[in-house]
């Protein structure tokens, strides 16, 4: 099977609570390989762009807000099927149902301080990709 690319994002409470490293070990010991990094302040704007598939939803201020309130650690992992496999380490959205020993499970605290984004499909990792490191 091919190498395949996908996103993936520390949010604000996980920086704040200094959890890159860690959630950065479990993709290397899980067989990713880094191809991107980059620590940023996102401003409203980006934070649109990144969440345009929510624009609809009541709540949608209130997460670019969340996503805008501290440093996020985006980065670029590279696996076979590395969509799917990287979800299967998220874990669901809600902590609360996260299975024990995902990211989410681990660490996460609410549905809004989760600790980390992930690309759902092939396609959503190019654009999600784009918009925080280019073409």
């Amino acid at each position: 099977m091919a190498l395949t690319q996908t996103f993936v994002m520390v949010k604000p409470d996980g920086t704040k609570r200094g959890l890159v490293g860690e959630i950065m070990s479990r993709f290397e010991h899980r067989g990713f390989r880094l191809v991107h990094a980059r620590q940023l302040l996102m401003d409203s704007a980006m934070a649109e762009q990144h969440y345009a598939h929510l624009s609809t939803k009541p709540f949608f201020q209130e997460v670019v807000d969340y996503i805008t309130s501290g440093p996020v650690f985006a980065m670029v992992w590279e696996a076979e099927n590395a969509v799917q496999l990287s979800r299967s380490m998220i874990g669901a959205t809600n902590p609360a149902e996260a299975a024990p020993g995902t990211i989410r499970g681990d660490f996460g605290t609410s549905v809004e301080a989760n600790v980390i984004h992930g690309s759902d499909c092939p396609e959503n990792a190019e654009r999600e990709i784009s918009v925080f490191f280019g073409q």
